[in-house]
């Protein structure tokens, strides 16, 4: 069988044109997935700018003071308090009532709060998360405030009270801020910056002291917690607004006060407050 020469222009052409027609495709393709990846990219781009240090980001852009400056910064301004939902602590606390719980075993009967009671875990703390999540700092202050007070002032009150006075740092926890002004707020002294004896002497005194705590036995972040008594072996007492747990154990003093001073600084801050 023989094909004709107007058959084999025909075959050629088609030939021709399903190359193109492929090369054509192959191009579009390019053209559709190029701004796609280079957007997936960016949007990487920025989100591991937001989930990690940005310190690291800094050091590249700049050097060792700008650095310093920046953790200073994220130091002074409460960084880094939020609690995951799949924190331990989170999974722990969570659907649980602390009502009229007490913790007495350090001389002082202190009015126990926890920032994950079924109560008020799910209450807006400012506009961008909850008193379960970032209320360590109004959970500190309504343990100390309710303590020596007297009188019950829930966590509620005091992450209102924080965020209206202007306390609350969006994303992340509190300003340190909190814990003098709403001291002040609520009729009690504070006394700061306190090194090792000072705190001994504060709770020995029926103080209670509050510390900025970094990552360790207490966190993975930030984390305000209460310090409630010394024992006679000079073992520390906390109040822990998001362990019911670790307010039941005696922690070496050492312990709080190395992962404070990561937290804030050596010297604390530590605040002492009484009545």
């Amino acid at each position: 069988m023989t094909i004709s020469p107007v058959m084999i222009k025909v075959l050629a052409w088609l030939a021709v044109q399903t190359a193109a027609d492929e090369q054509a495709r192959k191009r579009l393709f390019v053209v559709i997935l190029t701004p796609v990846l280079i957007l997936l990219l960016l949007i990487a781009f920025i989100i591991y700018l937001l989930v990690s240090p940005l310190t690291l980001f800094m050091g590249w852009m700049f050097g060792d003071s700008e650095i310093a400056a920046i953790e200073a910064f994220q130091k002074e301004y409460g960084y880094n308090q939020n609690l995951g939902i799949f924190d331990q602590d989170y999974v722990n606390g969570s659907a649980q009532s602390y009502e009229d719980v007490t913790l007495a075993d350090g001389g002082m009967e202190v009015m126990y709060y926890n920032q994950l009671d079924e109560r008020w875990a799910d209450i807006m703390y400012g506009n961008s998360s909850t008193i379960g999540q970032a209320g360590c700092g109004p959970t500190s202050m309504a343990i100390v405030i309710s303590t020596l007070t007297g009188k019950p002032h829930d966590p509620v009150e005091l992450a209102r009270w924080s965020a209206a006075n202007g306390h609350r740092c969006e994303g992340n926890g509190s300003y340190h801020s909190l814990i003098p002004a709403a001291a002040a707020a609520y009729g009690l002294n504070c006394d700061r910056n306190l090194d090792a004896q000072g705190i001994v002497d504060a709770l020995s005194s029926g103080k209670l002291v509050v510390v900025i705590m970094s990552k360790g036995h207490f966190t993975r972040g930030g984390h305000f917690i209460v310090l409630r008594g010394v024992t006679g072996e000079g073992k520390i007492l906390v109040a822990d607004p998001a362990s019911y747990g670790r307010s039941e154990q005696e922690w070496d003093l050492s312990i709080i006060m190395d992962e404070s001073n990561k937290a804030a600084g050596s010297g604390g801050p530590y605040w002492a407050i009484g009545r």
